[in-house]
């Protein structure tokens, strides 16, 4: 029998050393990498199915029985994450043949991009937490060469500034770890939770509970700890950009995700107090970030610290409704997020600046593009139906109804300003008047339009079929809540 969850982490590893020998093919390079990331979107697609229907999926490597072991796990939460990653990766790939440019090309650009997709299925995917630092550090290396390939001043001078956050991150990482490995005597997750139950809310579990919450919360880009990430992201070309807001940042929440549900549910009143306030901090910031810039990247890159602020507050809230509404907006975000990146690079390229007020008129010129970039938009603001929606009201709702009026408010206005933000981007851009006489001639843009609409497209699906993917975010919701799912189908109790 095939061992199932491992498909989605070593379709790309095995493309990505394969790539590594065709560096001077552009063309090889790109039929392979497609074909990769094409194979890892059905491999994910057949787990997913495999999880509905016969529950959790685990792997134990080397055939050590967990906790002894190294043991993958695909619940319903990673591998719908999985499958998300991988067909935005997917898009992306396709959207670089036009974008990333040949001198990048040539220079491993696409087996890095693989390597990053190791690095985030395997995170997703992990049920040990070193392996989790391992598969971090994979994704981080791949980041450090994709921040700074093309070596531009620019991305010279903000990769110093993000490589040495990371590494300090990942080094608290370790010394978190070790504490954890210290009071538990494991490092599978399953056999940790199981541990700490016993252990029940000595002060020693809140200290673990922070300080995990430091190391996530800086890779996560949660408030103060968001400092690096505008100018970082804004350093590489669109592709890069696209990956890194729509998955870099996602993996360091779902990482809270994971262990605030499977290990730190114990002293709740305390740790999920700091993650709530955390959170309204973290929209508030965003939102001034947002609404204060004039340039295309940075406000789209302050409108992810927003969204980390919204998921971090349904976790906060952690009731059935609000964690169903994170999950909600977590697949929707990363989708939606890659989706204006790319539409954002197309705006770029056309007009040569990033600046709105040296923009102006492209609808006369582009109306598809305008088009959808607004119900983009309007898809990231959470204007019904389309897929922001669902996921906002059942955090506001049950934000409501835990009594955190003041945090559902917050996510309320964070909404008004995303939507201030992108529509004011959308009138700048598009439909206003350009003070200076368009000299361009119109480009071709249909090889780069083509994947982000496509994007576009599978977020309004996924808001108009809400039904259709309630039943598969419920059961992952409920592996979430009730942690004795995930422990028993990982030690097979």
């Amino acid at each position: 029998m095939i061992n199932l969850p491992i498909l989605p982490i070593l379709i790309p590893l095995v493309s990505a050393v394969l790539l590594l020998f065709l560096s001077k093919r552009i063309y090889a390079q790109r039929v392979v990498s497609v074909a990769a990331s094409f194979a890892t979107v059905i491999a994910a697609a057949v787990v997913l199915m495999k999880v509905k229907t016969d529950g959790i999926q685990t792997v134990d490597m080397g055939s050590w029985p967990a906790p002894f072991g190294i043991t993958l796990v695909s619940d319903m939460l990673s591998i719908l994450l999985v499958l998300t990653s991988s067909v935005i990766t997917l898009c992306v790939v396709i959207y670089s043949f036009r974008s990333i440019g040949s001198g990048r090309e040539a220079f491993y650009y696409y087996p890095i991009v693989q390597f990053l997709l190791v690095g985030v299925n395997g995170s997703f995917t992990t049920g040990d937490i070193f392996n989790l630092f391992v598969f971090f550090e994979i994704m981080l290396m791949s980041s450090y060469v994709l921040i700074v390939i093309g070596g531009t001043k620019v991305q010279l001078q903000e990769s110093i500034k993000y490589i040495l956050i990371n590494v300090i991150s990942s080094a608290i990482f370790v010394i978190a770890v070790g504490f954890l490995y210290s009071v538990t005597g494991s490092l599978n997750m399953a056999h940790i939770s199981a541990r700490l139950t016993d252990i029940g809310g000595e002060p020693i579990v809140t200290v673990l509970a922070l300080l995990f919450l430091i190391v996530f919360g800086l890779k996560g880009g949660i408030f103060p700890l968001y400092f690096w990430l505008p100018g970082s992201y804004a350093a590489p070309p669109a592709p890069v950009l696209a990956l890194f807001g729509a998955l870099l940042t996602k993996v360091g929440v779902y990482a809270i995700l994971r262990t605030y549900t499977l290990f730190f549910y114990h002293d709740q009143p305390f740790t999920h107090d700091i993650l709530s306030l955390l959170a309204l901090l973290t929209m508030v910031a965003g939102s001034i970030g947002a609404l204060a810039y004039k340039d295309v990247k940075q406000i789209l890159i302050y409108n992810i610290v927003i969204a980390v602020g919204v998921l971090l507050f349904g976790i906060a809230i952690m009731t059935e409704e609000s964690i169903a509404g994170t999950l909600f907006y977590f697949i929707h975000d990363m989708i939606i997020k890659a989706a204006l990146f790319m539409l954002g690079g197309i705006m770029i390229w056309i007009t040569g600046t990033s600046k709105m007020d040296k923009m102006g008129g492209l609808i006369r010129q582009y109306p598809a593009l305008g088009w959808t970039f607004l119900t983009a938009s309007f898809a990231l603001a959470g204007i019904p139906p389309l897929s922001g929606f669902i996921g906002k009201l059942l955090i506001v709702r049950a934000g409501f109804e835990a009594g955190e009026y003041v945090g559902a408010i917050v996510v309320l206005l964070s909404s008004l300003a995303v939507l201030y933000s992108v529509v004011t981007l959308f009138m700048e851009v598009f439909w206003k008047k350009p003070k200076l006489p368009q000299l361009h001639v119109k480009k071709q843009t249909s090889s780069l339009f083509l994947p982000a609409a496509a994007l576009v497209v599978l977020s309004v699906l996924y808001g108009v079929g809400t039904e259709a993917v309630y039943p598969y975010v419920m059961q992952a919701v409920e592996a979430l809540i009730h942690p004795e799912i995930y422990i028993d189908a990982v030690l097979k109790e």
